[in-house]
């Protein structure tokens, strides 16, 4: 990936006003796409973030501006989602959080791709 690839530094967070309680937020990106690194086609998926909030949330803004710079790099599917994983703990600190990718059909092949933390 290049200089310009997305960053932790993207996420902007605001205080989680419940920060005394765990609960759960759901965040579906349906229209997710990025590029293939072997043949330069494109890959869409839906991306799935489940995270437990600490004493932030993701403003969900600057999430889908996030999200929308993977749109011309070529990367692989886990390394997308393992990166969305680490950008958001990095800007959030969340307690939990699982980033899914469900990536369209291509070639006959599927890819779900789970990444977690803490694992």
């Amino acid at each position: 990936m290049s200089d310009s690839s997305p960053s932790h530094a993207d996420l902007e967070v605001v205080a989680n006003e419940y920060s005394d309680r765990e609960y759960m937020v759901n965040i579906s990106i349906p229209e997710f796409t990025c590029v293939c690194p072997r043949t330069g086609q494109p890959d869409f998926a839906v991306i799935e973030i489940h995270y437990v909030p600490n004493k932030h949330i993701v403003e969900l803004k600057s999430l889908k501006l996030y999200i929308q710079q993977f749109r011309d790099i070529g990367i692989f599917h886990e390394s997308v989602t393992n990166k969305i994983l680490d950008d958001f703990r990095t800007a959030c600190k969340p307690h939990k959080i699982e980033v899914i990718g469900r990536f369209n059909p291509r070639g006959g092949i599927c890819t779900d791709v789970e990444a977690r933390w803490p694992e």
